[in-house]
């Protein structure tokens, strides 16, 4: 079957038509195996889709033509990346323009029942990188630390981070000595 698939994809990215290496990704849930529920896919594309890698806009920007294909298991991979893209305009002018028969449609839902949303709420500073527990910061702006007559100042290095579990937008960092909380639109990772 691996064979058949790679002549259907010409060897490419079923997704984004990358000549890359690519593998074989079975779209779940299936009850068996067949050409219609597997898609050969590139690292990239299986990055985004298994949630291992923070949404790649540009990258996705593949979708808008993954849209038309005849292959189910393409539609149903297409449309969950769409559907966690609900704040892109052109991802939901995609969606609006696809057209799926309603079995492929429900495949496609169940699916994104299953998958949840929890995976894709990282911390990310005011340029879109992803930050990580460690990291030093940049603050873009003078903050007034609520509280207290501290003023964090523009351009203030902000060293070994941590995040804030159950709120993306929130990181913890020292700053004289004193452990603040810091809005991570105001952040900028450094290199």
């Amino acid at each position: 079957m691996e064979q058949q698939l790679l002549d259907r994809s010409e060897n490419k990215c079923e997704l984004c038509q990358s000549a890359a290496p690519i593998k074989l990704y079975e779209v779940l849930p299936q009850t068996g195996r067949t050409e219609d529920n597997c898609i050969m896919i590139c690292d990239k594309c299986l990055g985004q889709i298994e949630k291992t890698e923070v949404l790649d806009v540009k990258h996705l920007n593949c979708l808008r033509t993954s849209i038309w294909s005849a292959v189910p298991g393409v539609q149903v991979v297409t449309w969950r990346l769409l559907k966690r893209l609900k704040e892109e305009s052109w991802a939901i002018d995609s969606l609006d323009a696809m057209y799926m028969d309603e079995e492929t449609l429900a495949w496609a839902q169940a699916g994104a029942d299953e998958e949840g949303t929890g995976a894709d709420e990282v911390h990310k500073d005011c340029n879109g990188q992803l930050l990580e527990a460690g990291n030093s910061v940049v603050l873009t702006k003078t903050l007034d630390v609520k509280g207290s007559s501290l003023s964090a100042k523009l351009g203030t290095v902000v060293k070994n981070i941590r995040l804030v579990e159950d709120n993306t937008d929130q990181i913890e960092g020292k700053i004289e000595g004193q452990t603040i909380v810091i809005l991570t639109k105001y952040v900028r990772k450094q290199n």
